[in-house]
């Protein structure tokens, strides 16, 4: 797997990949704008091309924007509606500017109406994106939830439903985030619990469709359906908890992106977190051979600050 985390742009797109880098990402995720807005200021070329740029020269794996936490593409409110299927174009748009490989999206929540009317709203709203970004690479990668409220797709079934629908299906995907599987009631602690949960998302989504993982500890227990974020090690899974994951080699060109939480000392945290999930590889896993620049300046409180917040849908 190849290891990364959120990294915020607080300093600048084209600082974002370098920060990864010096920390010893493989892969890093962004907001391309405050996740508490609808709609960003437009992104400079300058600042797209910078991005890119920095990409290339520190050799990252992969990237992705995880999209702002307003969007509920299955709500049964009709404005609320018409405005996430917008701030999710607008999303797609500037994913594609910047030029990441994937989207990562929460699905949404049906507000008490159920799945079988929220479902077909999150189809819907999907296929009128693809419709009007049909020269896009980026991927729409669905994230599972952790069954909180109404919210939709904590189920492989529900999940494997959405894609269905989708009409261009090479434009859609999955991101699973280990601590809303956990919280969902699946657990994969040992290789025996493992085991049957991979068996049962061959069936049930297929592994073909896992994109990209969120690698979240969790601080609350299995079945909680609390969307609770711990570093790793820290929480109920555990550092083993994480060893088959981060083994099996299936996933082993897949990105998997720390969304922890943080303290005040920067990415400390997050330095720490992947040097535990290394410590669990059975073959050596060092983040890549390019010798990343030495960075500008430290990570401002700001820039850290800038990813998921730990307890919040990330």
């Amino acid at each position: 797997m190849w290891l990364g985390a959120h990294i915020g742009i607080s300093d600048g797109l084209g600082e974002a990949p370098r920060q990864g880098r010096a920390i010893g990402c493989d892969a890093i995720q962004i907001f391309s704008k405050s996740p508490q807005m609808w709609a960003g200021p437009p992104i400079a070329d300058e600042a797209a091309a910078a991005f890119r740029a920095a990409v290339q020269e520190v050799g990252l794996k992969a990237t992705a924007v995880h999209h702002g936490y307003l969007i509920n593409l299955a709500t049964p409110k009709k404005a609320m509606l018409g405005r996430s299927r917008k701030a999710l174009l607008d999303e797609v748009q500037r994913a594609t500017k910047v030029g990441v490989d994937g989207l990562i999206l929460h699905p949404g929540a049906h507000m008490g109406e159920g799945p079988d009317n929220g479902l077909p709203r999150i189809i819907e709203s999907l296929n009128w994106v693809i419709e009007k970004t049909p020269e896009s690479p980026v991927r729409l990668l669905l994230e599972n939830a952790a069954g909180q409220g109404t919210a939709l797709c904590s189920t492989f079934a529900e999940l494997r439903r959405v894609l269905d629908g989708v009409t261009e299906r090479g434009r859609v995907g999955v991101t699973l985030d280990t601590c809303h599987l956990y919280a969902a009631g699946n657990d994969f602690r040992t290789p025996e619990s493992y085991g049957r949960l991979v068996d049962r998302l061959a069936s049930e989504l297929g592994v073909e469709e896992v994109r990209a993982f969120h690698l979240n500890d969790a601080k609350a227990e299995l079945g909680s359906h609390l969307d609770r974020h711990e570093n790793i090690g820290k929480g109920q899974i555990g550092l083993e908890g994480f060893r088959s994951w981060l083994n099996d080699p299936k996933w082993s060109e897949t990105p998997g992106y720390l969304e922890t939480p943080l303290s005040d000392d920067d990415y400390a945290a997050y330095v720490t977190d992947l040097a535990s999930l290394r410590s669990v590889l059975s073959s050596p896993n060092p983040p890549s051979t390019a010798e990343p620049p030495a960075p500008s300046h430290r990570p401002s409180s700001r820039s850290r600050r800038a990813g998921p917040a730990a307890g919040k849908a990330a």
